[in-house]
């Protein structure tokens, strides 16, 4: 029996084993698989290991997506931490790159996967609260946000989680520095049931107002080894 004798089932059954390249690779054989490959059914969980991922064409965004993790573990990834006002102009040209790669993705999600249950973002340190508002009214069967490392994640999420987030029963804000203590007090006030985790955040020193931003650059350069 050729594979391409199969049902639709059995076909989409053999695709869910392969990883997204093998997919789109498999799709390229015949019209039978390509229509399998474009089958929302075959992506309910999507996972990328590197923001390079996000702009290749071997995935569907559709409703049937259920959960969505983008964990970035990178040397770039301190760069992106870095305070806006204390980057290098190399270090700014590094992030100009792959600043937007997040937040444009997520939009996308917002407008193609209502149904979306999880999201886990590790290591996205150019995703904004804007963004994660819109994710927050756009999904609203959303259970799980776990976020990591985001550093421009604010209050203003946990104001929008409080607000917004009908369905979540898990939110991690893990070293997400400019959360404050202050802010989780209130969201935990107004959201007693949430399974809430803010490992080190409200611990960690948050970005500084840009004022003398100029003179604290030169103070905090003089201080990197040469």
């Amino acid at each position: 029996m050729h594979i391409t004798q199969l049902n639709h089932e059995c076909l989409l059954h053999l695709f869910s084993f392969l990883d997204k390249d093998s997919r789109k690779s498999l799709a390229g054989t015949c019209s039978r698989l390509r229509a399998v490959f474009e089958d929302p059914a075959l992506w309910p969980l999507l996972h990328f290991r590197s923001l390079a991922e996000l702009t290749k064409d071997n995935f569907l965004l559709g409703p049937a997506l259920r959960s969505l993790s983008i964990c970035w573990h990178s040397s770039r990834v301190r760069v992106c931490s870095i305070e806006d006002w204390l980057k290098s102009a190399f270090q700014r040209s590094i992030c100009s790159r792959h600043e937007s790669l997040v937040n444009d993705f997520l939009l996308q999600v917002c407008d193609r996967c209502p149904n979306l249950a999880s999201v886990t973002l590790s290591g996205c340190g150019h995703v904004t609260d804007d963004c994660l508002v819109r994710l927050l009214c756009c999904c609203p069967r959303l259970r799980a946000l776990r976020l990591e490392n985001c550093a421009r994640v604010t209050n203003r999420t946990l104001a929008a989680v409080a607000a917004q987030g009908r369905a979540l029963q898990t939110l991690h804000v893990d070293f997400c520095r400019n959360v404050s203590a202050a802010g989780l007090h209130r969201l935990r006030a107004a959201c007693p049931r949430l399974a809430l985790r803010a490992e080190h955040s409200a611990a960690m020193m948050p970005d500084q107002p840009q004022r003398g931003a100029a003179a604290h650059g030169t103070a905090f350069r003089k201080l990197l080894p040469r």
